[in-house]
């Protein structure tokens, strides 16, 4: 072992002049596009090289590491309480870089007989050689470890080996079909089509371990947002994924230039600059707001669940300072306050210096529900061109803000979804009212002409516009 190390000591001083010249001495950035996919390559093999070390070496690790004696585990005597913790503390990686490394290892590297010493096969034997062979790497193991594993409580073992061993030929590239070497994400395609053959039935889900594993954690602020995790029961992430579709559908309305007043609907692609996470994250956004305004859930304090967020008035009037959301430490902006303040419910309390209450306002309903019907049936869904959110779905956005004295009222009033009515006063797209008409005023991008147009989505408005046309 001693040898070992010594080899991978030498390895790391010739990588070492590798960077010095490559990167410190600007050599990458020289090379001609041949050379530079060349060596992306090279590079490439030597990492797949050292993920093979790295597999053999984490798996040796957990195998001294499964004592029923506490005290005789490899981790327990470096002062670690896991595999997991040993390889981090060593390797300076995160906990899913180790944790990856372990189930590589599970699948490929070999244990050892505790009573006859003897070495035992790996689980995946053919793919153990490819990636001893550096033909395949970490990614490329637990493709095909996920899919196959699974079903080895199944599945005959020899037809299992018999999948390992062609789907360790498509990595070396060595398959019937005379393909290149497969990359891990057409591993993976592959291994789940052997699955899907060998084991056509699946494992029949265990509703109970799945009610038990089913969960969601909101983790702490960092940087303005809060992340989560968690698991969904299947129907649970179908219901998402049909609200994701109703609120982020892509229809798209245009308005095209006329001579006369009337302007004719032309339907054209308007591009969602979101990713789909930031659209998955609105679709959620919007279904707690509609869920906490339609009264059909629990009461809280004698009130609907309701948002409540707290802000000085001369800091929502001047647009600075910060904003506090009941239930979370993290301080919101003053844009935050505005859009929450914009379609929900300002109470206005007024305190001394002492921090005495001497004035408790009354709560202002901002829109009513005629109201809220007038507009719909104005405006047909959110205005903004492109986005398609219904009006069941939309907030009502003061195009004068409340807090400048903006009016209650229908010729202030316009529907947008919640993506565009959290970004509208940041976002490209400009909102006027022109006797009690919105107007939009595109991005450039969009249209180059910057002029205003009227909008709406609303059949029956679009009918009378195309009836006076004609």
């Amino acid at each position: 072992m001693e040898s070992f190390v010594d080899d991978l000591t030498m390895l790391r001083s010739h990588v070492d002049e590798l960077i010095d010249t490559g990167a410190r001495e600007d050599g990458i950035h020289r090379a001609g596009d041949a050379d530079l996919v060349e060596a992306v390559a090279r590079a490439g093999d030597l990492a797949r090289a050292v993920e093979a070390v790295l597999v053999e070496l984490v798996g040796e690790i957990a195998e001294r590491s499964r004592s029923m004696a506490r005290d005789e585990r490899l981790t327990t005597r470096m002062g670690c309480r896991s595999v997991n913790e040993l390889v981090q503390r060593l390797t300076r990686c995160g906990s899913n870089t180790a944790a990856r490394l372990e189930r590589a290892a599970t699948a490929t590297a070999r244990s050892w007989d505790p009573v006859t010493a003897n070495g035992m096969p790996a689980r995946l034997p053919a793919t153990r050689g490819a990636l001893l062979d550096g033909d395949v790497g970490v990614d490329g193991v637990l493709a095909v470890a996920r899919p196959i594993l699974a079903m080895r409580e199944r599945v005959d073992p020899e037809r299992m080996l018999t999948a390992d061993s062609l789907l360790a030929e498509a990595a070396r590239g060595e398959g019937a079909d005379g393909l290149p070497p497969a990359c891990a994400e057409l591993l993976s395609v592959q291994a789940q089509v052997w699955a899907a053959v060998l084991d056509p039935d699946g494992a029949e889900p265990d509703e109970h371990a799945a009610a038990r594993r089913r969960g969601i954690t909101l983790g702490t602020a960092h940087d303005g947002v809060i992340p989560i995790r968690g698991a969904l029961l299947p129907e649970v992430a179908a219901q998402l994924q049909r609200i994701y579709e109703a609120t982020c559908s892509p229809q798209a309305v245009r308005f095209r230039d006329s001579e006369t007043s009337a302007q004719e609907p032309v339907p054209v692609p308007v591009p969602d600059e979101r990713t789909r996470p930031q659209k998955l994250h609105d679709a959620l956004a919007t279904a707690l707001t509609v869920a906490a305004a339609s009264r059909a859930l629990p009461t809280i304090g004698g009130a609907a669940p309701t948002l409540v967020v707290s802000v000085r008035h001369e800091d929502l009037t001047a647009g600075t300072g910060r904003a506090w959301a009941e239930g979370c430490d993290e301080p919101a902006s003053i844009l935050t306050a505005r859009h929450i303040a914009c379609s929900g419910v300002i109470q206005r309390i007024t305190l001394d210096g002492t921090g005495r209450i001497v004035r408790l306002g009354i709560e202002e309903r901002v829109f009513n529900r005629h109201q809220r019907r007038a507009i719909a049936l104005r405006d047909g869904g959110c205005i903004i061109p492109g986005c398609g959110v219904p009006a069941g779905w939309c907030e009502i956005h003061h195009v004068t803000a409340h807090a400048h004295g903006g009016p209650t009222h229908t010729d202030n009033g316009v529907l947008l979804c919640w993506h565009h009515h959290r970004f509208i006063e940041t976002g490209p797209w400009r909102i006027r009212m022109n006797r009690g008409v919105p107007e939009i005023r595109a991005p450039h991008w969009h249209d180059p002409t910057d002029r205003w147009r009227a909008v709406t989505t609303s059949r029956t408005r679009m009918l009378d516009l195309v009836g006076r046309r004609t």
